[in-house]
């Protein structure tokens, strides 16, 4: 006998796939019936999530695309349109973290690319990809943030203000869509998790201290099949 899945049928696009949260996510997805579009620069790191999705009988296509390239979502989309003519669920997750640093000597090519990637992207994957998550049944936008993105901390302007910018697009975006349209968008800060971007802003803490990503991939799997509003925002708390 087979057993129903709660995403089955559905087409699910997660940002940043290749590790962390974003990898996580999309093999949970994919375990819950889901066919997942993995995307990330590394493509060799993207294959090996998309085996190991197949290997426990789940489904997923590898998407290879840079969020910088200013034609790299517009191709995506227009791919995705071709072949399953929608998009159910939204997960964006891709970001970088810029090197640590007081604002007065904030770099500014690097601020640059970070605002490149975690907000301009943000714009463009919305941009692109709402006439597919309008033909949808239960279209669903989850955008991942940071604390630093609401409250202030000294070295951390310049991924801070990134993170801001991209909160307020979402929530834009939600209030944009509330009343017209069946998407619907939150907004997740998965708190302290073992990845590698914690580990370049905290060299010196035990890996083991903080929560396996797997734990933030299974809220937010449990979050897309709940009723939220659009607009919910939530914290991941759970440390282990």
């Amino acid at each position: 006998m087979v057993v129903a899945k709660p995403f089955d049928g559905q087409v699910a696009l997660v940002t940043g796939s290749s590790r962390g949260i974003g990898a996580a996510t999309a093999i949970a997805l994919a375990e819950a019936g889901a066919h997942v579009l993995l995307t990330g620069r590394d493509t060799k790191a993207l294959e090996a999530i998309e085996e190991q999705i197949y290997q426990s009988g789940g489904a997923a296509t590898i998407a290879p695309v840079d969020l910088v390239e200013p034609d790299g979502i517009a191709r995506l989309a227009t791919a995705v349109s071709q072949r399953w003519g929608k998009l159910d669920i939204l997960v964006v997750n891709a970001a970088i973290l810029p090197e640590l640093t007081s604002v007065a000597d904030i770099d500014q090519r690097a601020f640059n690319k970070a605002l490149t990637t975690n907000v301009l992207a943000t714009q463009a994957l919305i941009a692109n990809f709402d006439p597919l998550l309008r033909k949808s049944q239960d279209a669903r936008v989850i955008g991942m943030t940071s604390t630093v993105a609401s409250k202030p901390r000294a070295f951390w302007g310049a991924y801070a203000a990134s993170k801001a910018a991209s909160d307020m697009l979402l929530e834009c975006y939600a209030e944009e869509t509330r009343n017209t349209s069946k998407v619907r968008v939150a907004v997740v800060n998965p708190g302290a998790t073992r990845t590698a971007m914690r580990a370049r802003a905290y060299p010196g803490e035990a890996p083991a201290s903080v929560k396996p990503p797997q734990v933030v991939a299974a809220r937010l799997v449990a979050l897309l099949g709940e009723a939220f509003e659009s607009g919910h925002r939530e914290d991941v708390n759970q440390t282990s």
